[in-house]
């Protein structure tokens, strides 16, 4: 028998005998067997002398490497066997087919996704997109856009006053002053989830914490068609193509003329069901044609410029387009609630 064919016999000799150590001490026999000065390995190193240049090198390489290979073995072994029993008792009993740990992805917010879709709209519509300060200045908050002292919204119980100037923002409708107030016209302009805050009582409609979408125009030639192709455009891109706009008279300070918009119900397409009341339509919010104070208000010349606006809740938006009949639903993060979307 060659030098090769010893090599390969003793390597399967070690394996056999490490299947049948039970302890520390049938473990400290092996390696005496095969690593000490007049084990196994020390003799075939014995008789490399035997061998040719060649052939020396190759059966060198191969004994050192085999010798590594049964010091690692003898060594996880040891590892293994130095445990405490509880430790080894743990390690067998422990079931390694039982499933792990699931991760659950998270959802996109109903908020967020209406958003997006705002975001999307606007960018396409070539709106600027801005922010403002949720803690706002009563001048901006109000005065300014011609809401006077006397005005009911000014009233304490409805708005949240940190102090006799500063307030929590009751609309988005401060960044129009505040951008009209820094931008050259002509401009478009626009945010987008605005959180805002008033004094209402928490129930399936009503929330002291709400969202809002503003948009401003300012341009030489703007009229109230330009605001319903807007809105159009905008009701479209979140309900579908059969969505029109129309508009019904009302107050708004700081708009005039100033009107509450409706879309036609984009569950019966404006043939009348249960959500729209048999109607047709439903109501989303105020707009209207910028009032000539506002423009005085921050330096605009109303007689040379004019301007469109509108302001919606967003979760108005999202509970008519997912069917969501209550608005806490929105602020409650159930999980079972939002793997719907």
């Amino acid at each position: 028998m060659n030098l090769e064919e010893q090599i390969d016999k003793i390597k399967k000799e070690f394996y056999s005998e490490l299947e049948r150590v039970k302890d520390i001490s049938d473990l400290e026999g092996v390696r005496i067997e095969y690593l000490s000065r007049r084990g196994k390995i020390r003799t075939l190193f014995s008789e490399l002398k035997n061998l040719s240049e060649e052939e020396r090198k190759e059966a060198g390489n191969r004994l050192n490497t085999l010798k590594e290979e049964i010091g690692q073995s003898l060594e996880r072994i040891r590892s293994a066997l130095s445990k405490k029993p509880e430790e080894i008792k743990k390690f067998e009993l422990f079931d390694f087919s039982i499933p792990g740990q699931n991760f659950e992805i998270g959802y996109i917010h109903p908020l967020n996704i209406i958003n997006e879709e705002l975001y999307s709209i606007f960018r396409n519509l070539n709106f600027k997109v801005i922010d403002g300060f949720e803690i706002e200045d009563d001048y901006h908050n109000f005065e300014a856009l011609n809401i006077p002292k006397w005005h009911p919204a000014r009233k304490m119980q409805d708005s949240f006053y940190i102090d006799e100037e500063r307030l929590l923002r009751t609309h988005t409708s401060p960044v129009q002053i505040r951008a009209m107030e820094s931008l050259t016209p002509p401009f478009r302009i626009v945010t987008v989830g605005g959180r805002c805050y008033r004094r209402d009582a928490i129930d399936a409609t009503h929330s002291p914490v709400f969202h809002q979408i503003e948009g401003l125009v300012v341009d030489e030639n703007v009229s109230l068609s330009d605001l319903s192709w807007t809105l159009t455009e905008m009701m479209r891109g979140i309900f579908g193509k059969g969505i029109n706009v129309r508009f019904i008279p009302s107050y708004f300070p700081f708009v005039e003329p100033g009107a509450e918009t409706l879309i036609s119900c984009p569950f019966c397409m404006g043939n009348g069901c249960n959500i729209c009341g048999n109607s047709g339509w439903i109501e989303l919010g105020g707009s209207g044609m910028v009032h000539p104070q506002v423009f005085r208000n921050v330096g605009i010349d109303p007689a040379k410029f004019k301007g469109f606006a509108f302001g919606w809740g967003i979760e108005r938006l999202a509970m008519i387009k997912f069917g969501i009949g209550d608005i806490r639903l929105f602020f409650e993060n159930n999980v079972d609630f939002l793997r719907q979307f």
